[in-house]
């Protein structure tokens, strides 16, 4: 990414945090209670995004004769890293439905509807969009409608959720340093121990941040992720492990993250039964810095 691109998203993650703080602080809730609402909103817009990039990949791949004409089934979008989004999920036709019509409720059943068709988000997706009046929820959806963002990248928009979690953080949606490390310090991590193939466990892996990380490293050097790496979480926090399946997501990734306070307790086993301890490939942390 260039400079001049840098700067533009970086005027572009002020604006949209700016204005959603505006909203936040109409809604009269705290940083805690909108922070989850805010990152789905990012999140179905840049599903939306995914979804409109690999359908037409697919349309121009059966255009072309490289691939059969025939109904689209998930797979296709799957292994373009995007989910095939049921159509009242996506961002756009959120955004046209009729004036007066109940958005916390079409929020909701979005949510829904995409967690029914992807089974690794089943039960994490924020459902809470009833507390906030619709013309909040309006303002919000245009915030993130915006040209740049209806064409923005998967970069992009991993960019602007890692923002929004760093921002949130900082007001203290959770006792600071307990679900965010810091961008520079996880990337400094990374390049020191090079995660580029086997598994991958975090054994305090917050919003994962660290597999996030690893992925920028692996695609940086002309892989794929997901064909290179398996991603190992464990995590203390319930909250704590919908931001970090929300933020795989984002990045059109997958990882076996559970919830374990892992000073106690192992709880993952790797495909072959045997346990993750002293079988990982890489063990990348940063235990929560507050804590005693």
């Amino acid at each position: 990414m260039n400079n001049s691109a840098f700067r533009n998203i970086a005027k572009i993650e002020d604006s949209l945090w700016e204005a959603a703080d505006q909203l936040r602080a109409n809604s009269k809730l705290t940083s805690s209670e909108y922070c989850m609402p805010v990152l789905g909103v990012i999140f179905l817009r840049h599903a939306t995004n995914r979804y409109q990039a690999a359908l037409q990949a697919i349309q121009a791949d059966q255009a072309a004769g490289k691939s059969p004409k025939r109904p689209l089934v998930k797979g296709d979008f799957i292994k373009r890293r995007a989910l095939m989004l049921p159509e009242n999920a996506r961002y756009d036709a959120l955004l046209k439905l009729p004036s007066g019509t109940n958005l916390g409720a079409a929020l909701v059943d979005a949510m829904n509807a995409i967690e029914a068709d992807f089974e690794p988000l089943a039960g994490q997706l924020p459902k809470d969009y009833d507390r906030f009046e619709n013309k909040l929820l309006e303002d919000l959806l245009r915030n993130f409608d915006s040209e740049a963002l209806r064409n923005a990248s998967g970069d992009v928009f991993g960019r602007i959720y890692e923002y929004f979690l760093m921002k949130f953080a900082m007001q203290g949606a959770q006792d600071n340093g307990e679900f965010f490390t810091p961008p520079s310090l996880v990337q400094t991590i990374v390049n020191v121990i090079e995660p580029d193939h086997g598994v991958v466990f975090d054994p305090a892996c917050g919003s994962a941040g660290m597999f996030v990380q690893s992925s920028h490293f692996i695609e940086h050097e002309g892989l794929d992720t997901m064909q290179r790496v398996t991603f190992y979480g464990q995590e203390k926090t319930a909250t704590t492990i919908r931001l970090a399946k929300m933020n795989l997501a984002v990045h059109g990734l997958e990882g076996d993250i559970r919830e374990a306070n892992s000073f106690y307790d192992d709880v993952h086993r790797l495909q072959d039964g045997r346990a993750l301890w002293g079988n990982c490939d890489f063990v990348m942390a940063n235990p929560p810095f507050n804590v005693d």
